[in-house]
């Protein structure tokens, strides 16, 4: 079994950094063509559209509760808030997400 852990990291390690990295390749090779052209170069519109709607996907798994019950329903709730309320002070990204993520975690805890 421990085999099947480290090839599922692996899988998951390689599908994130994909994710991630091809859309930066795509763009710097797009840029670099109309570069080497002397013509402007634009984003497409796809990559305008898919990051919110990635982030949006991600917000929706997130606001679903570990398990259905009002401990879960309650730790939701309290992680989310602190995010929001850590972001309007901040406007960053980590901080509000590491903050919401251990209110979620420490307010789960104590509840269950």
């Amino acid at each position: 079994m421990q085999t099947e852990v480290w090839v599922a990291i692996t899988v998951a390690a390689i599908g994130t950094f994909a994710m991630r990295a091809v859309p930066l390749l795509w763009t710097q090779r797009h840029f670099n063509k109309h570069k080497a052209n002397n013509t402007q170069a634009q984003l497409p519109t796809w990559i305008g559209v898919l990051g919110p709607l990635m982030i949006a996907a991600m917000l929706g798994v997130s606001l679903l509760p570990k398990d259905a019950s009002v401990a879960g329903w309650v730790a939701t709730f309290m992680g989310s808030l602190m995010t929001i309320v850590v972001w309007r002070k901040t406007k960053t990204l980590g901080l509000p997400v590491l903050v919401g993520v251990l209110v979620f975690g420490v307010a789960y805890a104590v509840l269950v």
